[in-house]
């Protein structure tokens, strides 16, 4: 409902749920703290599908594929506003984080020859986050699995040497 109204109020949530607004307020002292619940599984999700991709370890195109279905998935379960959370500083670290361990990633797979190295700088870690965003918004018909065969092609075909 927050993805769809980022405004909603803890009333119409409550009344999504199917439940009474006290029974919200009982959890959640505010509305601050309900989307800090929120952004705090997000965040866990999103952890979670990097440790479960192995970047570090795992085979370049195997840990590629990991990371994009994982990170579909959690855009389907999570879809709140990105900008909004980014916001707070405990987040932001937190994703500079993923950022840095994504880029290692990036870079790891641009020695070992998947990826093209005559991009600009930066330019496989700002489209790949695009990519699977709109894989998980606008192929909601495909698995998280399938979506990722889709994104990981199209990635691969762009920026990747294939």
């Amino acid at each position: 409902m927050l993805a769809n109204d980022p405004a909603a109020t803890i009333s119409a949530i409550a009344a999504e749920a199917g439940v009474d607004r006290r029974t919200v307020y009982r959890r959640f002292a505010s509305r601050e703290e309900l989307l800090a619940a929120i952004y705090e599984s997000r965040l866990a999700a999103i952890e979670e599908a990097i440790e479960g991709a192995r970047l570090r370890e795992a085979p370049v195109a195997v840990a590629l594929h990991r990371y994009v279905e994982g990170i579909i998935d959690v855009n389907r379960k999570w879809p709140v506003e990105l900008h909004r959370m980014l916001a707070e500083d405990t987040v932001r670290h937190r994703r500079d984080r993923w950022v840095q361990e994504f880029d290692t990633f990036l870079a790891r797979a641009t020695d070992e020859g998947l990826l093209r190295s005559d991009l600009p700088a930066g330019w496989a870690g700002l489209v790949l986050p695009q990519l699977m965003l709109l894989a998980a918004e606008q192929l909601p018909q495909l698995s998280a699995a399938q979506a990722a065969d889709t994104v990981v092609d199209t990635f691969l075909r762009g920026v990747g040497t294939v």
